[in-house]
């Protein structure tokens, strides 16, 4: 049982992450022999003030 594990900073949407999903089950069952049902994906959103690159975060934190 394949478990991909995509982390991408938060915003997209469900047909988005649909896409990605379609793709990547798509490319396990073509390239690893996985039947698709085995095939699992799980989305890890970040904040961008959780985020940095470069020694930068992506976004400030929100004012609460």
């Amino acid at each position: 049982m394949p478990v991909i594990r995509v982390e991408l900073s938060a915003g997209r949407t469900h047909e988005q992450k649909q896409k990605v999903v379609d793709d990547v089950t798509k490319s396990m069952v073509e390239h690893c022999g996985c039947p698709p049902e085995s095939v699992h994906v799980i989305f890890s959103d970040v904040k961008s003030s959780d985020w940095a690159v470069a020694g930068k975060f992506l976004g400030q934190p929100s004012a609460t």
